[in-house]
């Protein structure tokens, strides 16, 4: 299977299926003499994991964390660092009547139709159990750009019709609510949402935003490697996101230039914007504008309500899901996107290095 890697210079490739003995990922590029331990790794992958409240999937999983190769006495060695999250909790027994049968709204019939085989114990490499490699790996990425004074910060912006009031913005409710809202109020009102949701036996989609703060203008290219469209296919290959906005994002094709336009100006001796419409990012390449990127959720496949559907066979039938499943899917992929975009804007900084000759140049007169 092509496609499990990610990356140039700062390359991963995940590993592993939902209901395998485990998955994780190897990073390949992260430089030398990075202080890195297990539990760094372990406070992303805890904001990740099930079964931390009522809103999410009761299947119960440590995701701990174990590091196999790349690390010696805590320090990274400059050599792939292999991460591996054992599965312990798997009951592929509710997954094996839908051998038989195509789900609505899941990867069954497309993974079926490239492969003529699918492992049907949970969606395989097409479950959201896939991306806690990607976490693993976001985490290493998030503690090299926060050294170089860059955080990347993903928050639920919206869950179906309730929305964060970003006037009332604060961080600490990331972390603190079910939600991962950055509004104490519109959690509040949001678990209410979900849980006549789940009551109806349904699923709920919403909206994830990240802000990146400290990144330098001059990150990206102009052309096929601009960094929005880059950021956009890192977000967009995360399972159940369908759509990707950055800046004012889809609001642009309503307004005129003379609204959309960021004038430029001097701030404390820098070249500065007076707004950000843009986002942050003109012509493919960072700005110095916070980033704001924003990807829309759908709702969760796995309801159970009575489906209709086919079976390999071709014949109608009506289907009622199992198992166990998240009723919505946002609070625990806001991580997953900050991952995501950890890792995009890491490796775009390091291909940069090569960007200019004086950067060479300042580089090696120093060795």
């Amino acid at each position: 299977m092509a496609g499990s890697s990610f990356g140039t210079i700062f390359k991963i490739t995940t590993w592993g299926e939902s209901h395998g003995p485990a998955l994780g990922v190897v990073i390949d590029g992260c430089p030398a003499g990075l202080p890195l331990s297990e539990s760094d790794i372990q406070k992303y992958l805890d904001r990740r994991k099930p079964g931390k409240s009522k809103i999410v999937t009761p299947r119960k999983e440590a995701d701990q964390v174990e590091i196999l190769s790349g690390v010696f006495e805590g320090l990274t060695t400059g050599t792939p660092i292999s991460l591996m999250i054992r599965n312990t909790t798997q009951r592929s027994v509710d997954y094996s009547e839908i051998a038989s049968y195509y789900r609505p709204g899941h990867a069954d019939y497309t993974f079926d139709s490239k492969y003529g085989f699918r492992d049907y114990r949970g969606g395989g490499r097409s479950s959201g159990r896939e991306t806690a490699g990607r976490v693993a790996a976001g985490a290493v990425a998030a503690k090299i750009l926060k050294q170089l004074g860059i955080e990347v910060t993903a928050y639920t912006r919206s869950l179906g019709p309730v929305e964060a009031d970003m006037t009332k913005f604060d961080k600490s409710a990331i972390l603190e609510t079910s939600t991962a809202m950055p509004d104490r109020q519109a959690d509040e009102l949001a678990v209410a949402y979900l849980e006549e949701r789940i009551k109806a036996l349904d699923s709920v989609g919403g909206i994830m935003e990240c802000a990146v703060t400290g990144l330098p203008a001059g990150i990206g290219d102009p052309v096929f490697e601009k960094l929005d469209a880059n950021l956009a296919k890192a977000i967009m290959s995360i399972g159940a996101v369908k759509a990707v906005e950055i800046g004012d994002g889809t609001a642009v094709s309503a307004a005129n230039g003379s609204q959309n336009n960021d004038a430029f100006t001097v701030c404390d001796g820098k070249i500065c914007k007076k707004t950000n419409h843009a986002g942050g990012i003109l012509g493919g390449i960072s700005d110095g504008s916070n980033l704001l990127i924003r990807a829309h959720v759908k709702p969760t496949p796995s309801i159970f309500q009575p489906q209709e559907t086919v079976n390999k066979a071709g014949e109608p039938i009506s289907v009622q899901i199992k198992g166990r499943h998240d009723p919505v899917i946002v609070p625990r992929a806001v991580v997953v996107m900050e991952a995501m975009i950890a890792i995009t804007l890491l490796d775009a900084m390091m291909i940069n290095m090569s960007a200019r000759m004086d950067n060479l140049q300042d580089f090696y007169k120093k060795q």
